[in-house]
């Protein structure tokens, strides 16, 4: 039986802007394809409540196992309800090695086939890579042609700004598809020059980066120190509202005292790590649970509902923050 603790039981990287209200950058804290660190702008229209809704889950691709075809089922249901309009994964798509290639059946028995109520047809998915991507053949997930296999499927070269240095100097006994992302000291330089930079130029109301690995996490993996060290400062500075990943196998919410931000863990997409949590101060974690389930979220221009799902369809968390916008340089906040 999973455990719940909560604190509240009582082409170049890419930039989704949402008519100026939100902006969320999906990157993969692994590593990138990309030789610039540009930001290819996507236009995605509010639906007609003025309002973008989105599921994140992540570390999912397990051909159904683990619980992975029942979370999708739940998915399909609170979709329906909800009319979600985009679908993010945190990474680790497809276990135990990426895919093979654009041929690997892996792609239709761990993605299409697993996700495939009809509510579940209309959001795009935009994918990050996490390091068990990187065991396969990378330009295989990146590939255009997986598309027209299913044409939700968007992941590409650019959706990706560091990578946690233990693979890069402990491999083990894995094999990581490296290529296009060397010398990688300049490789990071110019993906984080990028990043900062689109922040910094960004009038968006809201500022979501969605990544694979943690920043801050009281599970498996704790928290992922070359990222506190050089992607956190750089999210600090822009005053982002939310950092979204996955890798540790859970759900997880930490609001950070030391700035505005809000660290969310959406990696509950199939096998999850029972009882394993580390220590975390109560008056930041305000939620964390060590089974399988994913994220919804609504957002309009002065709003932000968070909840998150088990694998049951139960609401184990509720969260709000809205935003009172006095000036161009003045923000207030709301929390519930």
């Amino acid at each position: 039986m999973a455990s719940l603790y909560s604190s509240n039981s009582n082409k170049t990287m890419q930039l989704l802007s949402f008519r100026r209200q939100f902006m969320i950058l999906t990157a993969c804290l692994s590593l990138c394809l990309v030789a610039k660190a540009e930001f290819q702008r996507l236009q995605q229209q509010t639906n007609d409540e003025g309002s973008l809704k989105f599921f994140v889950v992540g570390d999912w691709g397990r051909r159904g196992l683990y619980n992975q075809s029942q979370v999708a089922a739940q998915m399909g249901l609170i979709a329906n309800k909800e009319n979600i309009d985009i679908v993010f994964s945190t990474g680790d798509n497809f276990y135990d090695d990426g895919l093979k290639g654009v041929d690997d059946p892996a792609f239709k028995e761990s993605f299409s086939n697993i996700y495939n109520a009809h509510s579940l047809q209309k959001p795009y998915w935009f994918s990050v890579l996490g390091n068990h991507d990187y065991r396969g053949n990378v330009l295989a997930q990146l590939n255009p042609l997986l598309k027209r296999i299913d044409s939700r499927w968007f992941c590409y070269r650019s959706f990706h700004i560091g990578y946690a240095d233990e693979y890069f100097t402990d491999p083990k006994e894995h094999v990581y598809d490296w290529r296009g992302v060397l010398p990688r000291e300049d490789y990071l330089s110019n993906v984080l020059k990028g990043l900062d930079h689109a922040l910094k130029n960004s009038s968006a109301k809201w500022k979501i980066v969605i990544g694979h690995h943690t920043i801050r996490s009281a599970g498996h993996h704790g928290n992922t120190a070359e990222l506190v060290t050089k992607l956190l400062p750089i999210l600090k500075t822009n005053n982002i509202d939310f950092y979204i990943n996955g890798h540790d196998h859970c759900l997880q919410h930490i609001s950070d005292t030391d700035s505005e931000i809000e660290f969310f863990t959406s990696g509950g997409g199939s096998k999850a790590w029972r009882g394993d949590i580390k220590p975390w101060d109560p008056r930041e974690l305000k939620l964390y649970y060590d089974g399988q389930g994913f994220l919804s979220a609504k957002i309009t221009k002065t709003t932000a509902d968070i909840q998150f799902y088990d694998v049951s369809g139960n609401v184990l968390h509720n969260w709000s923050k809205s935003k009172v916008l006095d000036s161009v340089t003045h923000r207030k906040f709301i929390y519930a």
